[in-house]
């Protein structure tokens, strides 16, 4: 009894010491580029409590006194976010390099957070094309799709970039899947310049028919991480090939029909999860299969019924929100059913979302 009684005691002093909350901030070094003389710049550093504990920050303090912190004073639970603000009074012309010292109770190492940037009398106006700021590079987008492909098609999408920073930013696509491969134009995009980065996609390496998502990351600055701040979220939806069907076989095909293609949801609160139901109904003359039941939005969850249905039957689809995930995914919420029903092989069900 008494060896049992010690073997508990060591586990359960194992499961507390691996048990701890874990600091992961979006970005370590943010690089302004240009910042107007006697101009505050706001600069927020997202982070995430990425340990199985409450994260607190205890203290955060500034290298110097042009920098004015502010931060989180509640726990950071488990999975959840926080940010840090940083102020910079920019009263002194020309480059700066600064930073803020992060205490946590995650550590009693401080976690060191960067800025950098140039102060000058005339900030060069960047475009407003580009309005996702990075830091040192602003992007025209963090969500790309490729639509309504077939095996064997290369199609390419193109996003465009701004550099910032007062040097040279050679662009960089991390995690890039096999399907996808990256062309960067002009390979250094000078300071103040436009860049483009074009994706083209080999439809023969899709992983599956309907929709294949992935995340890709740009690196912003040597040795940057892959975080959410500078993920671009990638989406293809690969159609079934009914170019060998025979007359006769499209005229006994299955017909897919919906009583909605729309819908809207009102969300009382944060913790609701409103559920709709949409009829399915086929109105062919052979089985309606569904190949693939996806959606773009991991706020937004389904169920089918049946994945068979006979001619002139009807099935529930129940589509639900989950309001939490919201404002972390970058696509619009949709439903995508994929069918071989030969005329509209893909259906798309938008989704409304009133806060």
């Amino acid at each position: 009894m008494r060896l049992i009684y010690i073997t508990l005691f060591y586990l359960i002093s194992a499961v507390l010491l691996h048990a701890q909350p874990r600091f992961v901030p979006d970005m370590e070094i943010k690089k302004l580029g240009e910042v107007e003389f006697q101009q505050p710049k706001k600069i927020v550093f997202g982070f995430a409590n990425k340990g199985d504990q409450p994260l607190k920050i205890t203290s955060v303090k500034a290298s110097c006194g042009c920098l004015n912190v502010s931060f989180p004073e509640d726990s950071i639970l488990a999975g959840e976010r926080g940010e840090i603000t940083v102020v910079y009074d920019a009263n002194i012309l020309g480059t700066f390099q600064k930073e803020v010292e992060v205490y946590t109770n995650a550590t009693d190492d401080p976690v060191y957070l960067g800025l950098q940037g140039v102060v000058v009398v005339d900030v060069k106006e960047l475009g407003e094309d580009c309005p996702i700021d990075l830091g040192n590079v602003q992007i025209q987008t963090n969500y790309l799709e490729f639509d309504d492909v077939h095996k064997g098609e290369h199609p390419f999408v193109e996003f465009a970039l701004v550099n910032k920073d007062h040097t040279a930013f050679r662009p960089e696509l991390m995690h890039l899947p096999t399907y996808l491969s990256a062309q960067y134009i002009p390979e250094n995009v000078p300071p103040s310049k436009k860049g483009i980065i074009r994706l083209t996609l080999d439809s023969d390496k899709l992983l599956q028919m309907g929709l294949n998502r992935t995340s890709v990351y740009l690196s912003r600055y040597m040795g940057d991480k892959i975080s959410e701040a500078n993920e671009i979220q990638i989406s293809a939806i690969l159609l079934p090939d009914f170019s060998k069907m025979t007359v006769e076989e499209k005229e006994n095909a299955p017909v897919l029909e919906l009583s909605e293609s729309s819908l809207e949801f009102d969300l009382l609160t944060k913790k609701s999860k409103p559920t709709h139901t949409i009829l399915v109904y086929n109105r062919g003359k052979s089985n309606l299969l569904f190949e693939q039941v996806q959606v773009f939005n991991k706020a937004i969850s389904v169920s089918l019924a049946n994945r068979v249905l006979k001619p002139g039957a009807c099935t529930k689809l129940k589509v639900s929100v989950t309001p939490k995930y919201l404002k972390r995914e970058k696509g619009r919420p949709r439903v995508l059913l994929i069918t071989n029903d030969p005329i509209q092989p893909k259906t798309v069900i938008n989704i409304d979302v009133k806060q």
